[in-house]
């Protein structure tokens, strides 16, 4: 998968980095797995700071998406089985969210102040 930024775009570009991986994950372009570039890589390829994709991939770890593994990469974790009231829960959310006219952003800010 292609990952790309845009530093001229409004978004950060670490959360363009969180926001591409997040939708490979959902589109299946990654599967629970998969190997995430290494950091000083995918920084190399982006013109980015070692930082910026660091920031991005600690996102993505805090929210679930993937595991660090130390020497071992940082890998695209396992999905949570479909079934669990917990995502069922999200999916929920989302969809609502979207129908209020909800961005993303908002979305999130929500439901951090919700939490």
């Amino acid at each position: 998968m292609l990952i790309e930024a845009d530093p001229k775009l409004p978004t950060p570009v670490y959360e363009q980095v969180v926001e591409q991986v997040v939708e490979g994950i959902r589109t299946g372009q990654l599967v629970p797995g998969d190997k995430l570039p290494s950091v000083r890589q995918l920084a190399s390829d982006l013109g980015l700071a070692a930082n910026t994709v660091a920031k991005a991939y600690r996102q993505l770890e805090e929210e679930g998406h993937v595991e660090t593994r130390g020497r071992g990469g940082t890998l695209v974790r396992d999905e949570l089985a479909p079934a669990l009231p917990s995502r069922t829960a999200a999916e929920e959310f989302a969809e609502t969210a979207r129908q209020a006219g909800l961005d993303l952003q908002q979305a999130i800010g929500l439901l951090r102040r919700t939490w």
